[in-house]
């Protein structure tokens, strides 16, 4: 059906725990420029790495339906593959919009891998799942998967959009050391990048990495499959700037406000 003149203006919504997503969103604003954006975190239940199964299961989807109902948006974006692997299909369930997740992007890393080993970097939660089982078994069957979570590259890449000291500046060189000291890391080549925080330390990673290894994620792949399932829709002639908006105490987003205006958004305000 036709959007209403009223919802051409209708947002999509990204979503995260923390600042990872703007990775998908500048994906997102790539390929469709036009495309009001709201961009939300969970900032009181920072970092889905380090929460259980359960806790995420029950949390996202109530989350996003009090999100959806007050921003109306077209599409969801869940830009966390740690939410996405355990409660994606909880969320559309409740949820009366289209909902894109993210997955680790094991099946392009396969597709370009010469030595047939691939590393699968992430949070401790996601490497864990059996989805990940699953995309490798279907994917990388030839391949030897190497798996390791980062949590500390989380942390680094939020410091540095708020400007701040890392409190592991060593975070890049470490998450990879995790994956090339493993069996078989000696011959690894191709590494996904599956934490949308990621993306965002990726020169980082490329001077920590040996030569001849290269990255891969989901971004693009999402953005593309947004602009398939909106296709034909009205968009309004400027996307403005993006609103931003996030749980827990507004005050520890302050030092956020230079960053995610340079990703065309606005300082954050509280949910």
């Amino acid at each position: 059906m036709p959007l209403s003149v009223h919802a051409t203006h209708a947002p999509i919504l990204i979503f995260d725990s923390g600042v990872g997503g703007l990775s998908v969103l500048a994906a997102v604003r790539a390929q469709l420029p036009r495309a009001p954006l709201v961009y939300a975190m969970d900032g009181a239940a920072y970092p889905y790495g380090q929460r259980s199964d359960a806790e995420l299961t029950a949390r996202v989807p109530a989350l996003l339906g009090r999100l959806v109902e007050r921003y109306r948006p077209r599409l969801v974006i869940i830009a966390c593959n740690t939410a996405s692997t355990i409660a994606l299909a909880a969320v559309r369930d409740v949820l009366a919009v289209p909902v894109v997740g993210t997955v680790p992007a094991i099946k392009p890393a396969a597709e370009r891998s010469i030595s047939r080993v691939i590393g699968v970097l992430g949070t401790r939660a996601t490497v864990r799942q059996r989805y990940v089982d699953e995309l490798a078994r279907r994917f990388a069957a030839d391949c030897r998967v190497l798996r390791h979570g980062a949590p500390a590259l989380v942390d680094h890449v939020e410091s540095a959009l708020r400007g701040e000291p890392s409190p592991a500046p060593e975070a890049p060189r470490k998450a990879l050391a995790g994956l090339l000291e493993q069996p078989g890391g000696d011959v690894l080549d191709t590494v996904v990048l599956a934490c949308t925080h990621f993306p965002l330390a990726l020169d980082a990673l490329r001077h920590a990495a040996p030569a001849g290894v290269g990255f891969v994620d989901g971004a693009d792949g999402i953005a593309r499959r947004c602009a398939g399932l909106l296709a034909g829709q009205r968009w309004p002639p400027d996307a403005g700037t993006g609103v931003t908006i996030t749980t827990g105490e507004i005050a520890a987003c302050t030092g956020l406000a230079a960053g995610l205006g340079r990703f065309g958004l606005a300082p954050a305000i509280a949910l």
